[in-house]
């Protein structure tokens, strides 16, 4: 920052010139795209949802006992995941993302429309 005292300005008040450098940074939010799928985990706390899903989770790792061991750890592990992602959907559903409704709407417009004819 810096004044100049000199400047003619017809005013009592000094020049000041600064110079600012900004640096824009990616917000988290941006950064992080959710494209997988959220699961509703607050179901679990009912003891009916919680039991079903024990229920199948438990039927699908049996079929997942009776694999040999010749199958490849990442198949493997791909058939576990799908496992637990389609019992939680089947079970607990997807939670739903809370959508904010626009604050400038068709009403805004009309009582704008309103003023600018009074």
């Amino acid at each position: 920052m810096r004044s100049f005292r000199g400047a003619d300005c017809d005013t009592d008040h000094y020049l000041v010139v600064a110079e600012i450098k900004e640096m824009l940074a990616v917000s988290k939010q941006a950064a992080q795209k959710f494209d997988e799928e959220r699961f509703n985990l607050r179901k679990l706390s009912e003891l009916e949802i919680r039991k079903q899903y024990q229920f199948e989770i438990t039927n699908s790792f049996a079929a997942l006992e009776n694999l040999n061991d010749s199958v490849d750890i990442n198949r493997a592990w791909e058939n576990f995941k799908e496992n637990i992602k389609t019992s939680a959907k089947e079970s607990l559903g997807l939670h739903e993302l809370k959508r904010h409704k626009l604050w400038f709407d068709e009403e805004c417009l009309g009582f704008l429309d309103q003023r600018k004819q009074v």
